[in-house]
């Protein structure tokens, strides 16, 4: 009984330091959603992004929203990926992240190509390579957490990528829209291309609502296809690195610290759970536009708190050389998405 007692305190203790955090997003977000209603071209996922950022970057987040901030850019994203499901039918998931493979496969090559060879050529250490490439063509920061014990990357190697990866994801969330629209994509196009294209799950689905619904759904299902990509590049970078080892003892080691269970994306399981209550039925038909809403609207959070994470200061230390390649391997996945789309007669 006395434990019991003394673990509710110190859990409702750390619940309530995320409620600070949380509420200043909210509040944020429905500024940035006002005005993405008002100027719908820009939409409220970019204002958001963009209050994030110039707060963070001037006057500064108030020290208690610290934790809040960081929770609503992690598990509030991944909320919102999960209430969107709910608005997509199963059927419409599979033919979605089927029909991407194809361009997906070309784009996940192209990335670690481009990045292994100019980073070679730019002299760039490898684990940081490694980390920007597997950035790139993965998902983010999330891969980059994933695949960072696997190389044994240090501290300031994984804060470079991170850094690097943000910086684009940023300047794809701002021109992606208006790039897609100036070239006359349609829905589907430019939903596949963003979901192909750009780096971080959120600037994706931030992207590809900004430029329609159909775009943003669209986007979001090639985008958690891609995803899962991050178990067999996982599993191809441990082989590489046990028999880089080549001592057993580290072999050994390197086999044992991996796990799938801690590298599986969760959310997109039950992302795929709505989409299935949605196709039984479960939802009605009335139920669906507030449910997009209320996704949107957490998308937009998500993102207000991502720019309100965002430092400058810190990726101004990451030098020219990593920057430089991460724009180098992204241009290079953003043109040969266009091109194998152009190839195959759907642009």
């Amino acid at each position: 009984m006395v434990e019991t007692n003394i673990k509710k305190p110190l859990f409702m203790s750390n619940l309530w330091q995320l409620v600070p955090g949380i509420f200043f997003v909210f509040v944020l977000a429905l500024v940035a959603n006002w005005l993405g209603n008002k100027y719908a071209l820009i939409g409220g996922a970019v204002f958001g992004i963009i209050i994030g950022i110039l707060i963070n970057n001037t006057v500064g987040k108030p020290s208690l929203t610290v934790k809040g901030v960081a929770f609503t850019g992690k598990k509030i994203l991944q909320l919102a990926i999960i209430v969107l499901g709910a608005g997509l039918s199963l059927t419409q998931v599979w033919h979605t992240g089927l029909s991407s493979l194809y361009v997906m496969v070309f784009t996940l090559s192209t990335a670690f190509l481009a990045a292994f060879g100019f980073g070679k050529l730019m002299r760039i250490p490898l684990k940081l390579t490694t980390l920007i490439g597997v950035g790139t063509a993965i998902c983010g920061g999330s891969a980059i957490a994933a695949v960072s014990p696997i190389v044994e990357a240090e501290d300031m190697e994984i804060a470079y990528a991170i850094s690097t990866i943000f910086l684009f994801n940023v300047i794809a969330v701002l021109i992606f829209p208006p790039l897609g629209h100036l070239m006359g994509f349609s829905s589907k196009a430019f939903g596949l291309w963003a979901g192909t294209a750009i780096n971080d799950t959120s600037s994706v689905v931030a992207a590809g609502y900004a430029y329609s619904n159909t775009a943003g759904a669209y986007a979001t299902i090639v985008k958690l296809t891609r995803t899962t990509m991050i178990i067999p590049v996982s599993l191809v970078l441990t082989a590489i690195m046990a028999r880089h080892n080549k001592i057993k003892f580290q072999a050994e080691e390197a086999a044992v610290n991996f796990s799938i269970v801690k590298i599986f994306p969760w959310f997109i399981l039950w992302f795929l759970v709505a989409s299935l209550m949605n196709t039984l039925g479960l939802f009605s038909k009335a139920m669906l536009p507030d449910i997009n809403t209320v996704g949107k609207f957490l998308i937009i959070m998500a993102l207000t708190a991502i720019g309100l994470g965002s430092n400058f200061k810190q990726l101004a230390k990451t030098g020219i050389k990593p920057l430089l390649l991460g724009l180098i391997v992204w241009f290079v996945v953003a043109a040969v998405s266009i091109a194998v789309q152009f190839s195959m007669g759907q642009i």
